[in-house]
């Protein structure tokens, strides 16, 4: 346990941080998820456009690098247009 008031405020800090965390990480691999399970072309169009933008927010963010969410958004979009 912290014994001084700014580790106090430090731990209080990164709880909430690492809570915040979670949240963004669940949100993104839910939303990959979903687009990789979609099978019809015209929804998983839609799907990609605000997984794409998730993304971005998240990179601009430096939550996720950069990279990873442009390697992301690339298999994502192939996987969509390999649909029927």
């Amino acid at each position: 346990m912290a014994n001084h008031p700014s580790a106090e405020k430090r731990n209080r800090a990164s709880e909430a941080k690492r809570s915040r965390n979670r949240i963004r990480k669940n949100a993104v691999k839910n939303a990959v998820k979903k687009l990789r399970l979609n099978k019809d072309k015209k929804s998983a169009s839609e799907q990609l456009t605000s997984v794409a933008s998730l993304l971005d927010k998240l990179a601009k963010n430096n939550f996720i690098h950069k990279n990873k969410a442009a390697n992301l958004k690339s298999k994502l979009s192939k996987h969509v247009n390999t649909l029927k």
